[in-house]
């Protein structure tokens, strides 16, 4: 159907005299305010056929409606939804076995990745080369907390399961700023 097959002026002439009438009805019910709102929005429409920008509204509206059908019944762009939400599951998996690699190389396994790969993620885990073998970064062990406080002595504790050791750097850094 296109704007030509539409008999506009009866149609809009039909709406704003019932506008009308119901404008009439809500100013007896709700008081003037209500009245001349309800006016104001029945005289739109053949307001929009005598200014000719009813044909206007009829070509934004068929464009609107032409581009969300066009979205949303295309094939092509349902592919593209699939595709963007298996880009993102594969963020998130490759984000999994990243840090599955970096928590192995905390504990001093070698992750099942290359040998390049290793040695970056257990040099970045411990602090660097020279304190691979200590777990801590180099020229901290004699280091006061700031504040003047003398350094905390380390408290010996027995090896605990694996869910432990995860927050066994945040232990270290509390403990070397003086915070129990």
């Amino acid at each position: 159907m296109t704007f030509n097959d539409i008999a506009w002026l009866p149609l809009c002439g039909g709406l704003t005299g019932v506008g009308i009438v119901l404008s009439y009805l809500a100013f007896r019910r709700r008081g003037a305010a209500a009245g001349l709102r309800a006016t104001a929005w029945s005289l739109l429409p053949l307001a929009a056929y005598l200014t000719g920008a009813l044909s206007t509204l009829w070509n934004v509206g068929a464009a609107l409606v032409g581009f969300v059908t066009g979205l949303v019944l295309s094939p092509a762009v349902w592919a593209g939804v699939v595709l963007a939400g298996l880009s993102v599951l594969l963020f998130f998996a490759s984000g999994a076995l990243r840090g599955r690699a970096l928590s192995r190389a905390r504990k001093g396994g070698a992750p099942q990745g290359d040998a390049d790969t290793a040695g970056t993620a257990r040099g970045t885990a411990t602090g660097g080369v020279a304190g691979a073998a200590t777990g801590r970064r180099p020229g901290r062990e004699g280091a006061k907390p700031a504040g003047g406080n003398p350094a905390p002595r380390p408290v010996e504790r027995a090896k605990e399961p694996a869910a432990a050791d995860d927050f066994s750097d945040i232990e270290d850094i509390l403990k070397r700023r003086g915070i129990s």
